[in-house]
């Protein structure tokens, strides 16, 4: 169900599981939305009340124009989050996802009791950002989706899972170029790797050995290093491991947030 934010603008978000159940917060990566979860769910809802949400500019949530930042992708969450009636819950962010998780744990920490890291960073190349930015609002998303995809998923999983393959090429090339460079421009403008240290919630780093976006080296282990509480667990996925292991993260998830 959309709610109308803070600025008046409308994220949408949906709440699976028992009421009764500890919550669990899932946001999705650039370039997807919340149906990334999807190989997830049925696992996780068993023992969590999971709220999953569009991030600004992606899925049936509102677009704005300009540069967006962590700070109110992070907002977004707390504003949902309150509307479903959720104090505090644990995290788990792909990516995008990771990174304004690690925002909302610097924010509010009283609200997030702990955070699933997965294929994510502190420390993007700024100037890469910069060009994806400029490159989206001047080509459209047709100017980047060859690139995006040889990042999101590996040759095996593309070769073998031609619809799903598919399906994410297609939402990439139909999602809102202002959506989609918005939140690049918070990529490209965060400001947590210096921070890390102030996170004192339980954290799990997931890295992805086929994942060439935020590999492990420079990316998962500058977050272990840094994050107090961080421990590490590795997959055999490219940067969409929801969509490449869901069996396994699923898992590894529910190991973590039952410890």
């Amino acid at each position: 169900m959309p709610f109308s934010g803070k600025d008046g603008s409308r994220i949408y978000w949906k709440l699976d599981g028992a009421d009764a159940a500890p919550p669990l917060v899932l946001l999705n990566s650039i370039g997807t939305d919340m149906d990334l979860w999807a190989g997830l769910l049925d696992s996780l809802t068993q023992t969590y009340r999971v709220l999953r949400i569009d991030t600004r500019g992606h899925g049936a949530s509102d677009v704005g124009e300009g540069d967006y930042t962590l700070a109110a992708l992070a907002e977004d969450v707390f504003c949902a989050m309150d509307e479903a009636g959720i104090e505090a819950a644990a995290v788990a962010g792909v990516s995008l996802g990771g990174m304004i998780a690690m925002e909302m744990a610097l924010a509010q920490p009283a609200r997030v009791t702990g955070l699933a890291l997965i294929c994510t960073s502190a420390t993007m190349d700024k100037t890469a950002w910069t060009d994806r930015v400029v490159k989206v609002r001047s080509e459209g998303m047709s100017g980047i989706v060859d690139l995006v995809m040889g990042r999101f998923l590996s040759p095996d999983f593309t070769g073998e899972q031609l619809a799903t393959a598919a399906t994410i090429r297609r939402q990439l090339l139909t999602m809102a170029p202002a959506g989609y460079a918005g939140c690049a421009a918070a990529i490209r403008d965060m400001l947590i790797a210096a921070r890390l240290q102030a996170i004192t919630c339980p954290a799990l780093v997931v890295t992805g050995d086929r994942d060439t976006s935020t590999p492990f080296e420079g990316h998962g282990d500058y977050l272990l290093a840094h994050i107090p509480t961080a421990r590490h667990v590795a997959l055999p996925a490219a940067h969409l491991a929801p969509l490449e292991a869901p069996p396994l993260l699923a898992a590894e998830l529910l190991v973590f947030l039952k410890d």
